[in-house]
C-alpha cells in the first residue's frame, strides 16, 4: 500500500485523492489538501519509488493505478482524484480501467500522449551528490545548484532527501530505467472515462496543446478545459491559490 497522509475528515463529500508528479511526494501537496479538506477528507500519497512507499522493479501507468485504486477502495469509493503530471498520467490511467471508483478527475498540466523531455540529466544531478559531505538540506542544495538549470528544482528535489539515512526517498535506479515509461502513455489501456474530467493547465506551459485535445475526448468525452495565467507546468506551486478555487468550483458543481 502506498503511504498516505489523511487531511481533514470524511464528511457528505467523496474524499479527494491527490497524486503528486515525478521526483515529488505527498508533502508537496499539505497546504493545498488542508485548504481543501474543510469540504471533506483529502488523501495525499507518495507514489510508488517516491517519499515513504515501496519500491518496486517496474515504474509504470498500469501499476501506478492499481496503487491508486487499492487506497481508494481502504478509504471508500468513489473518490475524486487530482493528479498532477506524472500523477495525472496514472489518474488518468485510473479512471480509464476502473472508472467506477472515480467520482470527478482533476489532471493537471499533462496530456495522455507521450513526450520527449529526458528527465535523465537530473537524476544523474542527484547521483552526483556526495552523500558523505551532506550533514544538512543545504549541503545537498549546495551540490546540486550548479548541476541543474532551473533553480527552482533545487529546493524541489533536496524536500526528497533524507538527511538523516544520507539518502535519496526516490528509487532513482529504477526511475532512469523506467524514463521511457514515464515519458509515455500505455497505448493498450483501452476505454473511456464518462465522468466530469477537468483537465487544468498552466497558461505559459505547452504541456497541453490544442493538438491533444481530439485524443483528450476521445478518451475523456465530458473533458473540460481551462488554464491559469501566468502559470507554468508547476501550476500548483505557482499559482496555490487559483488552482485550488479552479478545483475547487470543479469538484463542487
Amino acid at each position: 500500500m502506498l503511504a498516505t497522509q489523511l487531511h481533514g475528515t470524511a464528511g457528505d463529500a467523496p474524499p479527494v485523492l491527490i497524486a503528486h508528479g515525478l521526483f515529488g511526494s505527498g508533502r508537496n501537496w499539505g497546504a493545498i489538501a488542508k485548504r481543501l479538506s474543510d469540504r471533506g477528507q483529502v488523501i495525499t500519497v507518495d507514489m510508488r519509488n517516491h517519499g515513504q512507499s515501496p519500491w518496486t522493479e517496474r515504474h509504470d501507468y498500469p501499476g501506478m493505478a492499481l496503487d491508486l485504486a487499492e487506497v481508494i477502495e481502504a478509504r471508500g469509493a468513489p473518490a475524486d482524484v487530482v493528479g498532477h503530471s506524472m500523477g495525472g498520467k496514472a489518474a488518468m490511467v485510473l479512471a480509464l480501467t476502473r472508472p467506477a471508483l472515480v467520482r470527478r478527475l482533476v489532471v493537471a498540466d499533462i496530456a495522455p500522449v507521450p513526450y520527449h523531455h529526458s528527465q535523465a540529466h537530473n537524476i544523474a544531478a542527484m547521483r552526483a551528490v556526495d552523500m558523505s559531505r551532506v550533514d544538512r538540506r543545504t549541503d545537498a542544495a549546495e551540490q546540486l545548484a550548479p548541476r541543474l538549470d532551473d533553480p527552482r528544482l533545487v529546493s524541489f528535489f533536496t524536500q526528497a532527501l533524507d538527511v538523516a539515512g544520507r539518502r535519496w526517498r526516490l528509487n532513482l535506479d529504477v526511475l532512469d530505467r523506467d524514463m521511457d515509461l514515464i515519458l509515455g502513455f500505455p497505448e493498450d489501456v483501452t476505454g473511456r472515462f464518462e465522468g466530469p474530467a477537468l483537465f487544468l493547465s498552466g497558461g505559459e506551459s505547452d504541456y497541453v496543446r490544442p493538438e491533444h485535445r481530439d485524443r483528450i475526448k476521445a478518451l475523456f468525452p465530458a473533458a473540460r478545459f481551462a488554464r491559469i495565467p501566468g502559470a507554468g507546468h508547476w501550476l500548483h506551486a505557482e499559482k496555490p491559490r487559483e488552482f485550488e478555487a479552479a478545483i475547487r468550483a470543479f469538484l463542487d458543481a
